[in-house]
């Protein structure tokens, strides 16, 4: 409980910090959702919505915070049946930045595991491009979220790159919706603007139980000349290794983003997991598993965006059908007007 007092003070204290410096105004933010997904026959929903708080303190300090309100409406028993729902909440990140300089800001309280990228980057509703996120999502970040402290930075080399960097530890949490395990860790990678290419490796070492290693390496590509995004991640750990990549081309070049054709997105991912050992609670599937995934995103005026995609899920039990239907929204705004 004195973990979850702790975080409820420093809001308070921020926000009280804030009202009196009217300049620095906080901004609310995030997404909404509604998904569909059949998964072998069993339909599903999900009603998301993920609210983004970010508190500025001058010059210097930043509180941030981020939070996944989620429901789960499912049949009864898989394919038949009343439907039934749970509701979940989690608190993904509320933390208190400083920035020394352009090369170096420290982190303090709960946050995003620097594991890879599609942990810290893609996986809001508005962000992630599919409704899933990809098998091998949790090797290395412990759940997903920390709690400790992070130093991260980057800096121009001057040589046509620029280099970035995270480092970790996390401390061991039991708290309620605060769980966080004994880890450290970190990210580097390197970025060429001129290409637009960013590569990362990572690597995380647990320091309770097993106390197993974790490696990954990513890729990002966002060429000047198309509307191509291409991401990737490989990772491996004692649980297995696998990878995903994933490509989206957008339409502009026809008439421009907001004609007819230009919103929309085809996209297309390939992923593969396979399983080592098995370990409890690790979050990955049970055995050996891949899966392509072919979808398209529309994207409407005032931030909302529409998805649809199919995808076919191999492994050694059963092969299966998913169907992913989903609307999205995004939005930002100033928690009151006036100031900057």
């Amino acid at each position: 409980m004195r973990y979850r007092w702790l975080y409820v003070v420093i809001l308070i204290l921020a926000s009280s910090w804030a009202v009196r410096a009217q300049s620095d105004v906080p901004i609310i933010s995030g997404g909404a959702g509604f998904l569909n997904s059949n998964d072998g026959g069993s339909n599903s929903f999900q009603p998301v919505i993920t609210p983004v708080v970010v508190i500025p303190l001058g010059d210097h300090w930043l509180i941030e915070s981020r939070t996944d309100l989620r429901g789960f409406i499912g049949r009864q028993d898989g394919t038949s049946g009343p439907y039934q729902g749970q509701f979940f909440g989690t608190l993904e990140y509320l933390q208190v930045d400083y920035n020394v300089n352009s090369a170096l800001t420290v982190t303090a309280g709960r946050f995003l595991t620097p594991f890879g990228i599609f942990n810290e980057r893609l996986t809001p509703i508005w962000i992630n491009r599919f409704q899933d996120g990809p098998y091998i999502g949790t090797i290395g970040t412990a759940g997903g979220y920390s709690d400790g402290v992070m130093a991260r930075g980057g800096w121009d080399s001057g040589n046509g790159y620029s280099i970035n960097y995270t480092a970790y530890a996390s401390t061991l949490s039991t708290v309620n919706k605060l769980e966080s395990e004994r880890s450290a860790g970190g990210r580097f990678g390197i970025f060429f603007p001129k290409s637009r290419l960013e590569v990362g490796t990572s690597y995380q070492k647990s320091l309770q139980a097993a106390r197993g290693n974790s490696e990954g390496m990513d890729v990002s590509w966002d060429p000047y000349r198309a509307p191509l995004d291409v991401k990737g991640e490989w990772a491996h750990s004692a649980s297995g290794y696998g990878y995903w990549i994933e490509a989206a081309y957008r339409l502009s070049q026809y008439h421009g983003s907001t004609s007819a054709i230009g919103r929309l997105e085809p996209v297309i991912r390939m992923e593969q997991f396979h399983r080592s050992m098995s370990i409890a609670g690790d979050s990955l599937p049970g055995s050996s598993e891949r899966r392509p995934d072919f979808g398209v995103n529309y994207y409407l005026a005032h931030e909302v965006r529409l998805h649809a995609s199919y995808g076919r899920q191999f492994n050694n039990q059963l092969n299966s059908n998913i169907w992913e239907f989903g609307v999205t929204y995004r939005f930002l705004f100033p928690a009151w007007p006036g100031g900057k």
